[in-house]
């Protein structure tokens, strides 16, 4: 495995400049502060290989749709984040020469992603044709404290010489998405404006006429006096700018500071976009950079506090936690309900940047235990919000109840495959164990009454009517699906699917007698507006009794789905080494006739219904199912790594954790250039805390299982529940459980009740 970045427990290092692999160090430099974030592109002027990539949150496109043959059904487009103003530009001239690390000759180059106070820096050498040299600091942050607000700092030190010197910081709107299906630009101008030291653009989506205005100010220092400037003022079509020239003498030091904020028509009104940003603007130039960056590096202390997990003596293992846990947070920070959490974050636009069930799956554990609870309510809402158009979605393929987009912005579906559009129904299950996860982690019943039931209710109609009777077998299937293997498509009765429908109405009838019991007036008031009747509910508790689930009793598993043991069986350790990966080697008819799995999907469901099945069970399909995994989905290894832990196979649990810890630093599936996987960072968290951890939420009661791998002298690993603020501490010989917030309580630990007080810390 490549080692891509030096193991540092707190930073990502890059050590020299990797021209030909820019685009992967590009992915893993990323930041932002869940209001907007980008990758770890260049300031200066490149003409190497990159992907720019400026993303605003909740700023979409719907690119129509583009298949080589279309069925009713398909969704006429598919949407995209996109690609917006670069707004860290900075252009560079030295002696005349523009600055471009793509030509120029370049010595001590280090490109930094500090993850404790959220920043990027870079520093370089750059030695001209003439011997003269000159070094370069540079370093950017996208605010915590201020989510419309960015600042950059950027340095050059002529070693050698002195220095004729040009900054042209800018605005460039005149941008596009690689991942075009027409080649078409998404944005219009709508305004633009430049003086001395200001400068601001206006630009509009086609389509979806979302509004976004970008300003900058500047301020020019040498040896940390400021320098007062009479700049040319540029302004071009989609484009404004100012050019600063001046003389850097040998040994000063020159530092532009360059602020910026962004304002869009998502959060305030159009006709204020501009005066806002540059209210914005003017004061952190007023504020200065190390102002803004001390704010900035506060939140980020109070995000750690919270929600670090801290490992000794692996430092490989610590970094990749860290890394996974920034990149978490960096993408979504729950105060906006319309915003979701796109598997590719702000770091690369694969996927479109849309709504998946990774969310419900992977993110909202991690949410639920690092964060105040609204946040992951918040992202239950968004779902709720998109239920009237679930329901269309359902109508649409002549069904009942409410499918959920398998892809989605605004809540219809934009995915254009029809072996995912029609057929990964699974997804509807997903949104309504999240809702049970929330509950069942929080207590939070209001939820239930205020929105959950509604989703549960529509859900389970849609299952029911996406079932179908068998009446020789006196028993009721699902047909003409895909799992979350999407290695097989357009299966009969895919255990987990059939599995978690009967589970998603199961939980709502239990959702109805708990509301009727405790809440009857909001009971009767959301029957009578559901129109829910007791034959439907009959009905409902028929297919949850006679869902046909396929297991192979000889071997002790369950089938993943109908004519699963028809395939030729092997194993992945059987295959050539240059088979794989599968999806960049195999033809997918040969991928679809094998017996391989992309991704949990037997496992998945075990881990969801844990408390369902006992541990003999969990082995056997362990035992089968792991062995044909390929693991080619980002979201697989960390499923796999936590029923490894609860079965006891530590080594192995280690091994996968390893795996989802490191995805992207080491570029295992050979496909971070294009971003990071986001939603699979969430179950590095889970294969720890759920995993090592042994974390469970049994009747109320937080439970405890824990172990430490063997190449670890200890972990630790904090968890918000129910107002509590823990601390727990795994060694080789104990565990300490610190409660450093709430009030008294209890909770189990290897199956025994502790009373943990106010304040006080046990050791076991």
């Amino acid at each position: 495995m490549a080692k891509y970045v030096n193991v540092d427990e707190w930073s990502i290092i890059e050590e020299n400049l990797h021209l030909n692999e820019n685009k992967i160090y590009e992915s893993l430099m990323s930041i932002g502060n869940g209001h907007m974030g980008m990758r770890g592109n260049f300031e200066e002027d490149f003409s190497g290989s990159t992907l720019q990539g400026t993303y605003i949150a909740g700023v979409y496109y719907p690119d129509k749709t583009r298949v080589g043959w279309w069925k009713n059904g398909y969704p006429e487009y598919f949407a995209k984040v996109l690609n917006s103003t670069n707004f860290i530009g900075i252009s560079v001239k030295l002696n005349g020469e523009v600055v471009d690390l793509a030509k120029a000759k370049i010595n001590n180059f280090k490109r930094i992603l500090n993850m404790r106070e959220g920043y990027l820096l870079r520093t370089f050498t750059l030695t001209d044709c003439e011997g003269r040299e000159t070094n370069f600091e540079v370093k950017r942050f996208f605010s915590m404290a201020e989510k419309e607000l960015a600042a950059i700092s950027y340095s050059i030190e002529p070693v050698n010489h002195t220095a004729e010197v040009e900054f042209t910081p800018y605005l460039d709107g005149d941008v596009m998405n690689e991942d075009s299906n027409y080649d078409e630009k998404f944005w219009s101008e709508v305004d633009k404006f430049a003086e001395n030291g200001l400068f601001h653009l206006t630009q509009k989506t086609k389509k979806t006429e979302f509004v976004v205005t970008c300003a900058s100010k500047y301020a020019l220092f040498n040896d940390g006096n400021k320098v007062e400037v009479n700049p040319e003022v540029i302004v071009k079509p989609q484009y404004t700018a100012n050019k600063i020239t001046f003389k850097c003498e040998k040994g000063s030091k020159a530092t532009l500071y360059k602020y910026i904020a962004v304002t869009s028509n998502r959060y305030f009104e159009e006709n204020q976009l501009v005066s806002k940003a540059v209210e914005l603007v003017e004061k952190a130039y007023l504020d200065g950079y190390d102002k803004l960056f001390r704010a900035h590096s506060e939140k980020w202390a109070h995000i750690w506090k919270e929600s670090d997990i801290v490992i000794s003596g692996d430092p490989s293992a610590q970094q990749g936690i860290r890394f996974n846990i920034f990149h978490m947070n960096c993408t979504y920070t729950g105060d906006d309900p319309r915003l979701n959490i796109g598997p590719k974050g702000f770091t690369g636009e694969k996927y479109g940047g849309s709504t998946y069930w990774d969310t419900e799956a992977y993110c909202i554990p991690f949410y639920l235990s690092t964060s105040d609870q609204s946040i992951a309510r918040n992202l239950l809402i968004y779902r709720y919000n998109h239920l009237e158009k679930a329901k269309e979605n359902a109508r649409k393929l002549g069904l009942k109840g409410a499918l959920y987009p398998m892809v989605t912005m605004n809540g219809e579906e934009c995915h254009n495959e029809w072996e995912i559009t029609f057929e990964e129904i699974h997804r509807n299950a997903a949104i309504s164990y999240a809702i049970y996860n929330y509950v069942n982690y929080t207590g939070d019943e209001s939820y239930l009454q205020e929105y959950g039931f509604d989703v549960l209710v529509e859900t389970s109609r849609f299952w029911v009517s996406r079932c179908n009777y068998n009446p020789k077998k006196d028993v009721y299937m699902i047909l003409g699906v895909t799992g979350p293997n999407e290695y097989e498509n357009n299966v009969n009765n895919n255990w987990y699917t059939n599995t978690m429908a009967a589970w998603n109405i199961e939980y709502t009838l239990q959702v109805a007698e708990l509301l009727k019991d405790k809440y009857a007036n909001r009971y009767n008031e959301l029957v009578k507006k559901l129109q829910i009747t007791e034959e439907e509910m009959a009905q409902w508790a028929d297919v949850v009794k006679k869902m046909y689930k396929p297991e192979d009793k000889e071997l002790g598993i369950f089938l993943q789905q109908d004519g699963y043991m028809d395939k030729e069986q092997m194993l992945v350790k059987d295959l050539p080494k240059e088979d794989l990966p599968l999806n960049q080697k195999w033809s997918w008819d040969r991928i679809l006739r094998s017996c391989f799995i992309k991704q949990a999907d037997v496992l998945q469901g075990l881990y969801f219904l844990n408390d369902r099945f006992d541990l003999e069970t969990k082995k056997k399909n362990f035992d089968f199912y792991e062995p044909r995994t390929v693991h080619e989905s980002s979201l697989s290894p960390c499923i796999y790594s936590i029923i490894a832990a609860e079965i006891g196979y530590e080594e192995k649990a280690y091994e996968l954790y390893l795996r989802t810890a490191r995805l992207d630093l080491d570029n295992y599936n050979n496909d971070s250039d294009d971003g990071l996987h986001i939603t699979s960072m969430a179950g590095t968290w889970m294969s720890i805390v759920h995993g090592f951890g042994g974390l469970r939420v049994v009747n109320g009661t937080l439970s405890l299982k824990p172990f430490i791998p063997k190449a670890w002298e200890q972990y630790s690993f904090k968890i918000v529940f129910r107002d509590h603020l823990l601390k727990v501490t795994v060694k080789q010989n104990e565990t300490i459980i610190e409660h450093q917030e709430g009030s008294d309580f209890e909770l189990k630990i290897n199956d025994k009740v502790y009373a943990l007080a106010k304040g006080s810390t046990i050791n076991i």
